[in-house]
């Protein structure tokens, strides 16, 4: 049993920092909530003149305006951040579909972000609120009728009314709360570079679709951008093995005429995987972003949704606090769920689907393929319609 005596007492424990979790830390704690914040590893100061970091996301404006409420974005705007205007699609280079923020009236369809210098510029807004627990990590997990205790790797017990866990797909919370998983691994992986490009800072994202997986290319500020290339598992592993001159060489190759002379300056890779966890919460303990869903990244969704759970559940404890109400209930709990795991599900089972569309070689297939983006080319309707739908409007 748990010894009361040593027990730190908090509303709400957060396991794992990132960017999810670190904006739940934020929303709650500017809230007047106690939060503690469970991480294993801070994020490094931002320099200047550093290399920007291989792990990148493609922001849309509805999470762009929650982190600007919570004080975020700005301190981001002031490090390094690249906004595009077109976002475009194709399988041949002489036959584009581009999407315009014009078109949708909006200056920018979303910003290419640096995943630590956003989680940073979250932490920077840890106020006398946050408690933050790092280097750190969980051990064990006890749940009562109205509390839930998590043991740290210090030997420290903390208890809360809800405990959220945003340590990523592989949960460790997950497990320890015995929630199960669904999903599988694809047979692709995804190998991202850090290229330097001939051109000024762009404004436009792309995306081109083969048989053999997508390859798309991400504008960083200045002349820098990220390179992205889907390929069946074992060729990404024997491309990230060779040195940044011979990926540069196997990246002109492949890619279409739009990518220029780019050179690569740094490269990493990861398998892909799809993860839908059973449900999103047991006991006292309530899943967030990565940890309840993985998604293919084919279209960069996947901390948008993750965003998306966020505010939410933030939303939902912040008013049941305002009402005196138990910020740790089935009630809120299932009403969390019930809201963000259809649409979570609906955003994994289109990725999929475009997915086996776009990497299929199969005639009738493919005369299918071409024939939505020679309609799509045409119908401004539908352009809008997608453009809208990729700045996260409702």
């Amino acid at each position: 049993m748990t010894n009361e005596k040593t027990v730190q007492q908090f509303d709400i424990s957060i396991v794992g920092g990132g960017m999810v979790g670190a904006a739940i830390a934020v929303a709650l704690s500017q809230a007047g909530l106690q939060v503690a914040l469970i991480e294993k590893q801070a994020p490094p100061e931002f320099e200047p003149d550093s290399a920007p970091d291989l792990r990148v996301s493609s922001i849309n404006l509805a999470s762009e305006a929650w982190l600007a409420t919570l004080g975020a974005w700005p301190v981001l705007e002031r490090m390094r951040l690249c906004p595009y205007q077109r976002l475009q699609a194709f399988e041949q280079p002489h036959s584009i579909v581009t999407f315009n923020a014009a078109d949708i009236k909006r200056s920018h369809l979303g910003h290419i972000v640096e995943n630590n210098l956003l989680q940073l510029a979250l932490w920077q807004q840890f106020g006398a609120n946050v408690r933050l627990f790092c280097p750190s990590s969980v051990t064990a997990l006890e749940q009562t009728a109205d509390s839930a205790i998590v043991t740290l790797d210090s030997g420290e017990q903390l208890s809360s009314k809800l405990v959220v866990a945003a340590d990523g797909g592989n949960s460790q919370l997950r497990q320890l709360a015995g929630i199960g998983s669904n999903g599988w691994q694809y047979r692709q992986a995804c190998l991202v570079a850090l290229v330097n490009t001939p051109y000024p800072q762009q404004d436009v994202t792309w995306q081109q679709f083969t048989p053999s997986g997508p390859k798309a290319f991400l504008p960083l500020s200045g002349q820098q951008g990220s390179v992205v290339w889907y390929e069946e598992a074992t060729k990404v592993k024997q491309l990230a093995a060779l040195s940044p001159a011979q990926l540069t060489q196997q990246l002109l190759k492949a890619f279409p005429p739009q990518i220029g002379e780019v050179e690569v300056v740094a490269s990493s890779w990861f398998p892909l995987a799809r993860m839908d966890a059973n449900r999103y919460y047991a006991g006292r303990v309530v899943l967030a972003g990565d940890a309840a869903h993985t998604i293919n990244p084919l279209a960069g969704q996947g901390v948008n949704l993750g965003f998306a759970d966020a505010k939410l559940l933030t939303e939902l404890i912040i008013d049941a606090r305002r009402h005196n109400n138990d910020i740790g209930s089935a009630q809120l709990l299932q009403s969390y769920q019930r809201k963000r795991k259809p649409a979570n599900l609906l955003m994994m089972s289109a990725m999929d689907g475009f997915y086996q569309v776009f990497g299929n070689d199969i005639p009738p297939v493919r005369k299918l393929r071409q024939l939505v983006l020679s309609v799509a080319a045409r119908s401004t309707m539908l352009k809008t319609l997608v453009a809208r739908y990729a700045v996260g409007s409702e």
